[in-house]
């Protein structure tokens, strides 16, 4: 199977409701975000022309347009955090999900927002988001 990894860039802050470590606070990451994609014409022989299974300025386009103008410089909340601290919902860069903004549930948000922008054919095969340098969430496609 041959897949291509395109890397992307992202700031955000959210805090974790129920939680009781530091990350229960708003506070904010540096995301570093690899999108793979594969094709089902995946083969073992050279690629045809013109000679890339996808055009990387192509998946640029889709990810910046369905995930990080979405949630490059925002604060990213869960529905319960805003309950129990209303004031914040006045915040002009407020995102308020049903879930809790980790690092798992952006990755299936993340992935979600990708897959219905994919043209026939192309499919995620991993997504892996940086939280810090040495911290990350993975997703692997296993249905392929």
């Amino acid at each position: 199977m041959m897949q291509i990894t395109k890397i992307f860039h992202f700031e955000m802050a959210h805090a974790i409701d129920g939680y009781s470590g530091p990350c229960k606070n708003i506070h904010g990451h540096s995301y570093e975000l690899h999108v793979s994609i594969t094709t089902e014409n995946s083969t073992d022989d050279y690629v045809s022309s013109p000679g890339f299974i996808f055009d990387f300025k192509e998946l640029k386009k889709i990810v910046v347009s369905s995930v990080i103008e979405k949630l490059d410089h925002k604060l990213v909340l869960s529905r319960t955090f805003i309950e129990k601290n209303a004031a914040l919902s006045s915040q002009e860069n407020l995102v308020v999900w049903y879930a809790e903004p980790t690092a798992e549930n952006l990755l299936i948000y993340i992935r979600n927002s990708i897959e219905g922008n994919l043209p026939v054919g192309v499919m995620l095969s991993a997504l892996k988001l940086y939280e810090t340098e040495d911290s990350y969430a993975e997703w692997i496609n296993r249905k392929m």
